[in-house]
């Protein structure tokens, strides 16, 4: 029983924070969007919200402030519902993968787009973890759930190899460089909100 309690609460904790990790990410995303003049979400990256890559690196700001303080705080968040996962389930992959997607995304913040190959290399590690986070998940998760996870993962997964092994040949980039970008972060943030709101669910079953 005393098993089974300590589960729950860690369950209950860790949907909480990956649910607000998931809509804080993309309200943040979309408000930095809406207050950056001229912003395209065909030509742009999503990272531009914080910093455009060197040399000449643009800063809008408040959608930089907003961008860079979202990622840090949704990476915190991420990293300390890995840990409440692992108390719970004790699932030593998902936990590694989550607990790096949570740094991808924490690396993100911190390190904006004048940090050039260092800012490339945390979203990079967010994308690829997180991919890979979503594809693990299913193993604690009931269908239909657990498909919908591996779903989104492994499209996200998809987009990021075919882009780095085709380019610009990419079947994805038809949508310019911020769409192809948002097909592979966006299926993401789907799937973190939705496994916390079952998180949260399936603790109180």
């Amino acid at each position: 029983m005393a098993r089974s309690h300590f589960r729950m609460r860690y369950e209950n904790i860790a949907g909480s924070l990956l649910f607000i990790a998931g809509v804080l990410a993309f309200m943040g995303i979309i408000t930095a969007e809406a207050l950056y003049p001229g912003y395209s979400t065909a030509r742009n990256a999503i990272s531009d919200l914080g910093a455009t890559l060197p040399p000449d690196s643009i800063i809008v700001e408040p959608s930089a402030t907003i961008f860079n303080t979202t990622m840090v705080v949704s990476g915190l968040l991420i990293i300390a519902a890995a840990y409440c996962i692992h108390s719970a389930f004790r699932r030593r992959g998902l936990t590694v993968f989550l607990s790096l997607f949570g740094t991808g995304v924490l690396g993100v913040g911190i390190f904006d787009g004048t940090y050039g190959d260092i800012h490339a290399i945390f979203a990079l590690l967010a994308f690829l973890a997180g991919g890979l986070s979503a594809v693990a998940s299913s193993g604690i998760q009931r269908a239909p759930l657990s498909y919908f996870s591996v779903a989104l993962g492994g499209i996200s997964l998809l987009d990021l190899v075919l882009y780095y092994i085709m380019l610009d040949a990419s079947p994805f980039a038809v949508l310019g460089m911020g769409g192809l970008e948002r097909w592979i972060a966006y299926p993401i943030l789907l799937w973190v909100t939705g496994f916390g709101g079952y998180m949260m669910g399936h603790s109180q079953s």
